[in-house]
């Protein structure tokens, strides 16, 4: 009979688009309410939580990561999540336990083929008596699965109309609701131009921070702008759980990074994806892997290419998806089926280490 790890010591640091620290809190919350750890998130900068997960939940402790770490005790498991390196004083503490915790490197989320024969392996310390195992969040059984808590789907019922009531100046018809969450160098301003070409009203909802600059950047006067058809209107930010449902609510959502790329494959709806740039365009061949797996519309994976950077004529290329987005959000449909047949990360975290502790 397997023995279930009862704590879990979570270590993030926290980055400039804060997505690490977003995986990292949906990580640690799903430990502690769907699998009863006591769970302690190590964060180099607890202050951005506030913002994205503003109540506390029971189970998890948010903890400093000051150097040298003060701690009190070692957890059952550790969690090392992208890479960030544990503090030297805890690795060795870590070597000093009768039973030394299970050490897992939390990696970025896979998309490769070559992500199947690196899940789970192992790599033993040079000097010390540990092992750590890599940990590969990913798209097949193959792999850790990705992060999907038990009611997550009950967001499908958010209401669209809650989202329009509670954002100011939306008009009274019924657009098309796009929702833009970006990077700097998204190609905002031809894609703006595609939607004042068009003939359809669209209201885009653009959150602080990045999204808003690149938007404002393409706009005069003050917000929210009107143009024609088009409305672009900023809204706050967004906790998590306010996010993931607004991208149910939107008929069209466009995410970055990681976390709110995989929300917005569990929304159902259709969305672009904007990879995070990478030195030599290495990010161009993952977003291939990805749609090399996924398979959408063909015009969906030529926006998707032109969105990240490659010619376009976004006139058309805009066109041609609006006209195939019932077509989209049925394929998206099916991928998300596809994808709740297999084990969710938390849980296959928790029986991965079950077996080792």
């Amino acid at each position: 009979m397997r023995t279930l790890p009862k704590s879990t010591d979570l270590f993030c640091k926290v980055i400039d688009n804060l997505g690490d620290i977003g995986v990292c809190w949906r990580l640690a919350r799903q430990l502690a309410v769907e699998h009863g750890l006591a769970v302690r998130l190590w964060v180099d900068e607890p202050a951005p939580l506030a913002a994205l997960a503003p109540d506390d939940v029971a189970g998890v402790r948010v903890c400093l990561w000051s150097e040298p770490l003060v701690f009190e005790t070692v957890a059952d498991v550790v969690i090392e999540a992208f890479g960030c390196e544990l503090p030297e004083n805890y690795v060795r503490a870590m070597a000093a336990q009768p039973s030394p915790p299970v050490w897992i490197n939390l990696e970025y989320l896979g998309l490769e083929d070559w992500v199947e024969g690196c899940h789970g392996m192992a790599s033993p310390h040079p000097r010390l008596p540990l092992t750590k195992h890599f940990f590969f969040p990913g798209f097949t059984a193959r792999t850790g699965g990705l992060l999907r808590e038990t009611d997550l789907l009950s967001g499908a019922t958010a209401s669209r109309r809650r989202t329009m009531a509670g954002t100011p100046s939306l008009p009274e018809e019924d657009p098309l609701l796009v929702s833009l969450f970006c990077y700097d160098p998204a190609p905002f301003a031809p894609l703006l131009t595609a939607w004042l070409e068009d003939d359809a009203p669209l209201v885009c909802l653009v959150p602080p921070g990045k999204p808003l600059a690149v938007a404002r950047a393409c706009l005069q006067g003050d917000a929210p702008w009107t143009m024609g058809n088009v409305r672009i209107v900023p809204i706050p930010f967004l906790s998590q759980d306010d996010y993931d449902e607004l991208l149910f609510a939107c008929d069209l959502n466009f995410v970055r990074g990681e976390d709110s790329f995989v929300r917005a494959q569990w929304a159902g709806k259709p969305f672009v994806w904007q990879i995070y740039p990478q030195e030599e365009d290495a990010h161009r061949q993952k977003l291939d892997a990805f749609l090399d797996r996924y398979r959408p519309d063909p015009c969906l994976a030529r926006f998707w290419r032109a969105w990240n950077g490659r010619d376009a004529d976004f006139t058309q290329d805009w066109r041609r998806l609006r006209q195939a987005l019932p077509e989209v959000a049925r394929h998206n449909r099916a991928w998300r089926e596809k994808l709740l047949a297999q084990k969710d990360l938390a849980s296959a975290l928790v029986n991965f280490c079950a077996a080792r502790v």
